[in-house]
């Protein structure tokens, strides 16, 4: 697969670049122990991209791979990385209150916890499976759905083991729109946020998906950014030729809603990296 040029941001007749994806899976949707094996790869695309700073983010059913001690030793090997120590946090009604106690046990090792919700109903189909998924909605009232995995979202947070939320409008993955205004259903989780001071990630993953939607929409982005949230950037790469996919098309969406700072994380501890002089 050819590489994708280094993603700029334009403003005035200055590139600027985008230097970050804190949404990785190197474990795909298993588990695979960690090796350098497995997470070189990401570090030698991350480089070949210009990305200077990255975040393994494999779901919490999947922590029995994560092995800290790689993740050190790949930091060794690429001193002229950021390479942090994250995880993935999601409603999986099964595994996710084990999830969850290793995320507390393993918080001090951690820089950064993404926050997801992929089960609605059924605990036996992640809602944006692809194709699956889109029959949970048949027949069903769409803003009695959205309204529901906005709450799932808030009920999420209030667990505060997260430091920021991935594709925070995941529930129009298969294109159903609401008929009550986005904003008004939105809100009120946009407010659950900004009060904790967490993140929301600006994901393109959705440019990959039937939506064919960045992640969040324009308008929730333009409402975050009253709000004062700050974003990530990711792509929510499975593999590792994933890794910063559209981030090009990125920067030039974020130089037209004027986003101009990107969070970044080590230990929790939130930095916003501003992308112009």
């Amino acid at each position: 697969m050819a590489s994708e040029a280094v993603p700029t941001l334009q403003h005035s007749n200055t590139p600027l670049l985008l230097f970050s994806d804190y949404h990785m899976h190197p474990q795909g949707h298993r588990v695979q122990r960690y090796t350098q094996e497995l997470l070189q790869p990401w570090a030698h695309s991350a480089r070949r991209l210009g990305l200077t700073d990255i975040a393994f983010t494999d779901h919490d059913r999947y922590h029995a791979g994560i092995d800290f001690d790689e993740i050190n030793r790949l930091r060794e090997r690429n001193p002229d990385l950021r390479i942090r120590a994250g995880i993935e946090s999601d409603n999986d009604p099964v595994h996710s209150p084990a999830g969850r106690k290793w995320i507390e046990k393993n918080w001090d090792k951690l820089d950064f916890v993404l926050g997801s919700v992929h089960f609605l109903e059924r605990a036996d189909q992640m809602f944006d499976s692809v194709p699956d998924g889109a029959t949970q909605f048949e027949g069903r009232n769409i803003d009695e759905m959205y309204a529901d995995y906005f709450r799932r979202l808030r009920e999420l947070i209030a667990t505060g083991l997260v430091d920021s939320l991935a594709h925070l409008d995941l529930i129009k993955i298969h294109g159903h729109r609401p008929t009550a205004d986005i904003g008004t259903l939105v809100n009120e989780t946009l407010e659950f946020i900004r009060e904790r001071n967490l993140a929301i990630e600006l994901s393109t993953a959705g440019w990959r998906k039937p939506v064919n939607e960045l992640y969040p929409s324009d308008l929730i982005i333009e409402l975050a950014m009253d709000k004062g949230i700050p974003f990530t950037t990711a792509s929510d790469a499975h593999s590792h030729v994933q890794l910063g996919e559209k981030f090009s098309r990125l920067a030039d969406k974020m130089a037209e809603l004027g986003v101009r700072q990107v969070c970044t994380f080590e230990k929790h501890k939130p930095t916003e990296v501003p992308l112009q002089l």
